[in-house]
């Protein structure tokens, strides 16, 4: 933690690419506890493919802790090669995202442009991170090497509300590779999720978007909970326009849509 703080003091000035998750949250309120609110600004990247209830408390988080933020949007649904939806597809849409965010420091006359990414980041699928290494991105937590469970526990010690909050990637991660992104796409697999979450579900939830099939990973004490609520599940996911529904009796599992096995 406190080289991490060593490290951000170096900084003339930041603007952060911020999505209101584990990661960027923490550092937001790093940068702004060492730099002020006149040496950096937090700013989100807004499109289809961020859940608006991420948006909602990332707000939330910049308003308690009086972190600048700002809002662009972002126009990755523009990008052919994002749509098709490559196993590289966030390269693509990094490349949207600072695209936008390395020209607005330069005119704000912000001297450093950062992301989140922390030292487990490093050693897993993370096509986006080329993409910040080719605008010239910097990662302060990966730097200093700080992992996502001691970013949970400095943040628990800083009161942020992120500090257990299950990983929240973009809307598009949820569909499988290969199949087109679209933003109709994109909202059955917010809807889905914010039903689920709105019957109590907690921990890391994904819904899958396979084409016709919505795929149900939930941590393993809540597979059970959802099977005895499967019709009911069933029916509000198919009026969101899914033909079939499973539960995967597997769990949730990062980075599933990698797998060989899935369909």
């Amino acid at each position: 933690m406190q080289s991490l703080r060593a490290l951000v003091r170096e900084l003339p000035s930041v603007l952060l690419g911020y999505s209101g998750g584990v990661d960027s949250a923490f550092l937001a309120v790093v940068l702004r506890q060492e730099l002020g609110r006149e040496r950096m600004l937090a700013v989100i990247g807004r499109s289809p493919s961020y859940p608006e209830a991420q948006w909602r408390a990332a707000h939330d988080v910049a308003l308690r802790f009086d972190v600048p933020v700002l809002a662009v949007d972002t126009h990755e649904l523009e990008d052919a090669n994002y749509l098709a939806n490559p196993t590289n597809r966030c390269f693509f849409c990094k490349t949207e995202l600072w695209s936008c965010l390395v020209p607005l420091a330069q005119e704000r006359g912000l001297a450093v442009v950062c992301d989140g990414t922390n030292a487990d980041d490093l050693q897993e699928h993370r096509p986006g991170k080329a993409a910040g290494i080719r605008a010239g991105v910097r990662s302060p937590l990966a730097e200093v090497g700080l992992t996502k469970t001691e970013i949970r526990a400095a943040s628990r010690e800083l009161g942020l509300p992120t500090w257990d909050a299950p990983a929240a990637p973009c809307l598009s991660s949820r569909v499988r590779y290969g199949l087109t992104i679209t933003p109709s796409r994109l909202k059955q697999v917010e809807d889905s999720e914010t039903f689920l979450r709105g019957l109590g579900v907690t921990g890391d939830l994904r819904v899958r978007h396979l084409g016709d099939v919505a795929r149900l990973e939930v941590e393993p004490q809540w597979i059970a909970w959802i099977e005895e609520r499967r019709a009911a599940i069933t029916a509000q996911l198919l009026s969101f326009g899914f033909t079939q529904v499973e539960i995967d009796p597997r769990g949730y599992r990062r980075g599933s849509l990698l797998e060989p096995s899935s369909p």
